[in-house]
């Protein structure tokens, strides 16, 4: 992940509620399932062909595994140039599935969200047209837009960029570094030597972002109430001649909310940092 910008943190009672509305989209839930375990376990695959090919080109011996000798036909290996040019058109072919299978995987989890997110707003609407009336002299009505559009539409992070893709990238780590460890398991211990201080990072910087966002949404909503309820009541304001006042008031609140998504977004400027400086460390 690259980007900068505060994205929520979500607990599991919270994800346990979000996935009850996946029920009628269950089917194309589990293909995506599958989908990421099998990008998971191709992860390795053309790493691993390429360090072959290039052991070959330079004459180290090299034992392949069984399944290539399955993928590949016989001819295939009647000299060391044939094996080249066949592991190469079928890294080609491999390249393409993979390409489709990760766009479908791409495309499928957003589609799910998108559709979860329609039935939740649906959802939210419907408790807030039959609360009482009473309900709402105690709720701004810009609370209530925000929790329905802005809030809700932060949900969608679960399927593009939570929990699926999440455990599909767990598991890529799994089989990555089962792969590593087969290949040459001292070199994959020395690799991890860093590791523990990505953990702690990545501890730290989801107790720095989870508080940020709480801020953040909280100062949107107070944005978006104040904004709607001032505008609403423009006649008032100006027939009081508060303007100044409360052009202060906004100022204040405007301010809040900006240096709510400095805090988030300066956490997300130090993790990134620190994740390179392991990548490099693991490097060296």
């Amino acid at each position: 992940m690259s980007s900068t910008q505060p994205k929520p943190i979500f607990k599991s009672a919270i994800l346990t509620r979000v996935f009850s509305f996946v029920g009628p989209y269950r089917f194309i839930f589990w293909i995506n399932v599958f989908l990421g375990i099998f990008l998971a376990f191709a992860t390795p695959i053309r790493p691993y062909l390429i360090q072959a090919t290039v052991n070959l080109a330079i004459g180290k011996l090299v034992i392949l595994p069984k399944w290539v000798h399955w993928v590949l036909p016989n001819e295939a290996f009647n000299s060391v140039l044939q094996l080249i040019l066949a592991i190469s058109l079928f890294q080609v072919a491999f390249i393409v599935i993979e390409t489709i299978f990760r766009f479908c995987f791409t495309y499928g989890m957003s589609w799910l969200g998108q559709q979860v997110i329609r039935d939740l707003r649906n959802k939210v609407y419907q408790k807030i047209m039959y609360w009482e009336m009473r309900q709402f002299d105690k709720t701004p009505i810009g609370t209530l837009t925000t929790r329905t559009i802005n809030d809700i539409e932060s949900i969608n992070d679960i399927f593009s960029d939570g929990l699926i893709p999440i455990i599909a990238d767990f598991l890529t780590i799994v089989v990555t570094l089962t792969t590593m460890f087969f290949i040459n398991w001292q070199l994959t211990l020395i690799c991890l030597i860093p590791f523990p201080i990505m953990i702690v990072a990545t501890y730290f910087f989801k107790e720095s972002v989870n508080k940020s966002f709480v801020q953040v949404r909280n100062a949107v909503a107070a944005l978006n109430a104040f904004v709607q309820e001032h505008i609403s009541g423009m006649q008032v304001v100006q027939a009081f001649a508060a303007e100044e006042k409360e052009m202060q008031k906004f100022d204040a609140i405007n301010t809040h909310h900006k240096n709510a998504n400095i805090k988030a977004i300066f956490a997300y400027s130090v993790f990134f940092p620190v994740v390179e400086v392991v990548l490099a460390l693991s490097i060296g």
